[in-house]
């Protein structure tokens, strides 16, 4: 089966009104996707996306425009040489190399291929990779970079134990994937707003939740200190500055909210600073550290993972080059022995970032140790297999695909800058 067209939207949802998904660096985010649909000879389709926070989600969508000719014609059977044919274009490579808005318009085609893939297979994508051998797993991988910390044959030990996979293939669909929200803790909200959501997250069956931070000291510990009177001791509280401070101002910020028992601070300082977050993680000690939202690419994680820098792997479903990427980054956190804790904070992320904590402790990590998946409570309505949360953990996905598909009338509506939501 051969790629026939690929088609792109600028999606873009108006949350900046309610200051929903608003943080210390991102005031009023627009939660937007750069929206694909591939289509075979056959007339299946795939869909995919990237995700972006309003103004530029038109440069994401010129940027898959311009990546399409590159497998416009191409065969379908092999989504490990697709990937690379995507990446490696050495004209297109170079408007990165591997990062950037190039490197989420790869993600998106990529995670449309594999969209198509589980649907033509009749199964969602995390059991589609389960059912993977190992030997099929390594070969999505593209190796170049990792081999002095990872090799394929290294992989292959770290997935050749299948004996317990059923079982715990059978554990998710019994009872889910530790989940939680940061739905109660966006920085624009008011602090009754903040204590009633915290309320409910805990009587909906949280166990951990997150806090914006990073804007104003005093506000923070206010904010954090009325969240922790209202879920008690025993309720992890999670911090998130979006990469708001210098080294130094982390070091003292977290100081200062120590006390209240922080389980981890995610994005303390710029993504693409290893070494700094390697002094963070060493002068905050025992509070945690986590990232990855915004990592460009398997080379940035290895590099983190080789510095001992974080406590976390936050991969992203859409920043780096789709699933085949994301592949290897639960590979390299599983040799490290690293807990994997994806970012959702965004349209359609909480759809397919769990297929891959699902596939991950089926097939990967065979662990649920401290991993969680952040959920946010809002635009799922606009998805054809919305995720689910009961009791604080995510439903196993049993819908073919990868969750990425919009409803048409969605697509329709919040179309930029044409849609009804935007006149």
């Amino acid at each position: 089966m051969r790629v026939a067209s690929i088609t792109s939207s600028d999606i873009r949802f108006p949350t900046s009104r309610e200051l929903d998904g608003s943080d210390a660096m991102n005031p009023d985010p627009d939660y937007s996707a750069a929206y694909v649909v591939l289509r075979a000879e056959d007339g299946s389709e795939g869909h995919g996306f990237t995700f972006t926070i309003g103004r530029g989600n038109e440069v994401c969508r010129a940027a898959i425009d311009a990546l399409a000719p590159l497998i416009a014609g191409q065969p379908l059977d092999d989504l490990g040489e697709f990937y690379r044919r995507l990446t490696h274009d050495s004209q297109m490579r170079w408007l990165g190399p591997e990062k950037g808005v190039m490197h989420l318009a790869a993600g998106a085609i990529v995670n449309a291929a594999w969209d198509w893939r589980a649907k033509k297979a009749g199964l969602p994508l995390w059991e589609l990779l389960a059912s993977l051998s190992p030997d099929e797993i390594v070969d999505l991988v593209d190796w170049r970079y990792l081999t002095d910390t990872l090799t394929p044959s290294g992989a292959r030990d770290l997935l050749s134990d299948l004996s317990d996979k059923a079982r715990r293939i059978d554990h998710l669909k019994a009872f889910g994937y530790p989940a939680y929200t940061t739905s109660a803790g966006w920085l624009g909200y008011d602090d009754a707003k903040i204590e009633r959501l915290a309320r409910e997250a805990v009587d909906a069956g949280f166990t951990m939740i997150k806090l914006k931070v990073g804007a104003d000291l005093d506000d923070d510990i206010r904010r954090f200190a009325l969240a922790r009177a209202v879920v008690g001791p025993d309720i992890r509280i999670a911090v998130d500055a979006n990469q708001r401070w210098d080294v130094p101002d982390a070091i003292t910020w977290m100081s200062a909210l120590a006390k209240y028992d922080p389980w981890w601070i995610e994005e303390p300082t710029s993504p693409d600073d290893v070494l700094g977050h390697a002094v963070i993680r060493s002068a905050i000690d025992p509070i945690r550290v986590a990232t990855g939202e915004h990592i460009a690419n398997r080379v940035v994680f290895k590099q983190l993972l080789q510095a001992d820098a974080i406590d976390f792997v936050q991969l992203d479903a859409c920043r780096v080059a789709g699933v085949n990427e994301n592949i290897a980054v639960l590979l390299l956190a599983a040799a490290y022995q690293k807990p994997v804790c994806p970012h959702a904070g965004g349209v359609g992320l909480c759809e397919v970032v769990r297929h891959l904590s699902f596939f991950d402790y089926a097939a990967v990590s065979a662990s649920l140790d401290d991993r969680v998946i952040e959920y946010v409570d809002h635009l799922h309505e606009h998805f054809v297999d919305p995720a689910v949360v009961a009791g604080g953990r995510y439903l196993a996905p049993a819908v073919p695909g990868f969750s990425t598909q919009m409803r048409p009338e969605s697509l329709t509506r919040y179309a930029y800058p044409e849609g009804p939501a935007w006149q």
